[in-house]
């Protein structure tokens, strides 16, 4: 049995009442898992900067499920998941979400299946591939990391299903990112994103297919 530093359940406690997401004991157990996993296999395998659990409850937990709000699926594909943010907490946090995590690096998809295996997440699916390669259709693109908002939504603009969704996770710069937005898509909301811990300001821009915008 995985012993818990007693200051991480600490952090992720206060910050998911911060962030008014109420968390069931399973839940609980998994987030507190994921946190686990990714520093053991971060000592050997560097898939993140981050190095302190209780930096990483902040920075990867707090941050991803900081979307949760504005995710309505019922199929996500996260864009450039790395190790699996934001599709793993948001699959934790959401049973009924069905998930696919999209990354080109070996190792972290590697992660990525390991942990859907041990914590027992049967709504996600890890696909090792490009994005250009990537088929189907989704009801919701997210990306923390992935691009330039212009390149995120230009290279999955096939993927995404009528009527569907554009997320992006983006800094305070993101205002100039807008102009290399493909034409017949368009920002629909823009939402501060409050993370506890982390004092980086956080935006989620959500983007939609306008009516009169070709199709792929």
């Amino acid at each position: 049995m995985t012993v818990v530093d007693p200051t991480v359940e600490a952090r992720l406690d206060q910050g998911f009442e911060r962030l008014g997401i109420a968390v069931d004991a399973e839940q609980r157990r998994r987030l507190l898992a994921l946190v686990g996993l990714l520093h053991k296999w971060n000592r050997a395998y560097n898939l993140t900067a981050v190095r302190s659990p209780e930096e990483m409850v902040a920075r990867h937990l707090l941050d991803s499920a900081s979307v949760l709000p504005f995710v309505k699926g019922p199929t996500l594909l996260d864009v450039g998941a790395g190790a699996g943010f934001p599709g793993l907490v948001l699959a934790i946090l959401r049973p009924e979400l069905a998930v696919s995590l999209l990354d080109s690096n070996g190792k972290k998809v590697r992660f990525q299946r390991q942990t859907v295996m041990e914590l027992g997440l049967t709504n996600v699916t890890p696909m090792q591939m490009r994005v250009e390669a990537c088929e189907g259709h989704f009801d919701q693109v997210i990306s923390r990391a992935f691009a330039s908002l212009g390149d995120f939504v230009s290279l999955t603009l096939p993927l995404v299903a009528p009527g569907g969704q554009w997320l992006a996770m983006k800094g305070p710069a993101v205002e100039d990112e807008l102009a290399g937005v493909p034409a017949g898509v368009a920002p629909v909301a823009r939402h501060p994103l409050e993370v506890p811990f982390d004092v980086g300001s956080r935006l989620l821009v959500v983007l939609e297919r306008q009516e009169d915008g070709s199709r792929p």
